[in-house]
């Protein structure tokens, strides 16, 4: 709400709305997005899995199964390529003259960029994971390619990535205290999950030559675990974030006292 604010002897009116600070269009059409996109995986497997993606030797899993992984591929280099080279070519080269209730917009902006890749590391490390594991325990493998497979390694866990390396380029590029220092909480959450991709391979060949059981509790698996946990880092960022926002509040009323920000 506006309300009438005593200024330098006069009354001006403040804009206290959350608006001034908080646009969560992009975070909605983001998740929205993503939501769709993971529906639309997990009909397409439900139509073609059993039907086409039991035997990687058919014609038919090239046509259902190899396609859509090359699909999948092209499209998430595309969008790494786009999103990521859009942050960095647009970054505020003057951080040093950034006005208090800009950097405090870009840390709520932050936070819902964070929300972002926190909800599409839900359907890698969780949903399709926890599917990829069943859908092993049930029907042999034949290949590292399997309808499971080229869901998860190839579509949910890069787009995961996608946000997460993402936010990571904004914080660096807009706000001055990420600007300045590295922040490990960050590095983790986001290093973290990213090297779940290359582990895959080991556990690809350690299925192959090693632990043919889908067990959950089998060293093999112990990779994803660690690396998955490494998420809960993003505590230790959101108090970072937490203090930047008082530091930044605390600021705003020295410049302007007796006026809330």
């Amino acid at each position: 709400m506006n309300t009438m604010e005593a200024v330098h002897g006069r009354s001006e009116i403040v804009d206290r709305s959350p608006a001034r600070f908080i646009s969560v269009r992009g975070a909605v059409m983001a998740i929205l997005g993503i939501l769709v996109v993971m529906v639309c995986y997990r009909t397409y497997q439900q139509m073609f899995a059993f039907s086409a993606g039991l035997d990687s030797t058919l014609p038919e899993f090239d046509t259902y199964w190899m396609n859509l992984m090359k699909i999948e591929l092209a499209v998430i280099l595309a969008s790494y390529v786009a999103l990521w080279s859009y942050i960095w070519f647009t970054r505020d080269k003057h951080l040093d003259k950034l006005p208090v209730r800009e950097e405090i917009r870009r840390y709520f902006t932050l936070v819902l960029f964070i929300m972002v890749y926190a909800f599409a590391v839900y359907f890698g490390g969780s949903f399709f994971a926890e599917q990829d594991a069943s859908w092993h325990q049930t029907v042999v493998r034949d290949t590292s390619f399997t309808p499971s497979h080229i869901v998860l390694f190839y579509g949910a866990m890069p787009l995961y990535v996608l946000f997460g390396v993402g936010s990571f380029l904004y914080a660096m590029t807009r706000l001055p205290k990420f600007a300045e220092n590295i922040s490990v909480p960050f590095v983790l959450a986001v290093v973290g999950p990213f090297l779940i991709l290359p582990n895959l391979g080991y556990n690809e060949w350690a299925h192959a030559f090693w632990q043919i059981e889908e067990v959950f509790s089998a060293p093999v698996h112990w990779g994803f675990v660690v690396l998955g946990w490494s998420v809960l880092a993003l505590g230790g960022l959101l108090v970072q974030v937490v203090q930047g926002l008082i530091e930044c509040f605390q600021r705003a009323d020295a410049e302007t006292p007796g006026v809330a920000v």
